[in-house]
């Protein structure tokens, strides 16, 4: 079963009712057949060796006339800590930035998310805000972070994929 806390470091922080594994996998293969460029996706995230799945992220709430996008992960609580939400987020961006031609990645993540916050930190997301007390869960108010970053700030980091 999913447990509630994992759920809550999912966007915007809602608990959803208990599903099995097998459940949230059936959810996720539906929504992963949807191919990027509509309004949102979501890919899953595996494992290389074995295809084991291990979480997923999602883009949502695009606006292309401005040039933005969110985006947001979650890797199952024994995957973590092995590189998957660190790779996975670095592909949707060189995706997103390369191939998409947006301009700036946003991302909201609950104060208390340490392990979230340092890995955007990590890939050069700055802070740009906090939402005080701005969602209501498990009897507290709780705030949340909003980090972005640039196509420009993504590729003083990174190399741009190569033109074949």
């Amino acid at each position: 079963m999913r447990d509630e806390e994992q759920s809550r470091f999912s966007k915007h922080g809602l608990v959803d009712p208990p599903r099995s594994d097998e459940s949230f996998r059936s959810w996720t293969d539906d929504r992963v057949g949807r191919a990027p460029g509509g309004e949102a996706f979501l890919l899953a995230v595996k494992k290389a060796r074995d295809h084991t799945f291990v979480g997923a992220v999602t883009v949502g709430e695009k606006d292309a006339r401005a040039g933005r996008f969110r985006t947001g992960i979650e890797i199952a609580r024994d995957h973590r800590g092995n590189g998957y939400a660190t790779e996975a987020t670095e592909l949707i961006l060189t995706y997103m930035f390369a191939e998409q031609r947006f301009n700036k990645c946003e991302v909201e993540v609950y104060a208390f998310n340490d392990a979230s916050l340092a890995l955007y930190r990590r890939l050069g997301f700055v802070e740009e805000g906090r939402l005080r007390q701005h969602e209501f869960f498990a009897g507290g108010y709780h705030d949340v972070v909003l980090l972005g970053i640039t196509a420009a700030e993504h590729w003083a980091t990174h190399e741009h994929p190569p033109l074949r």
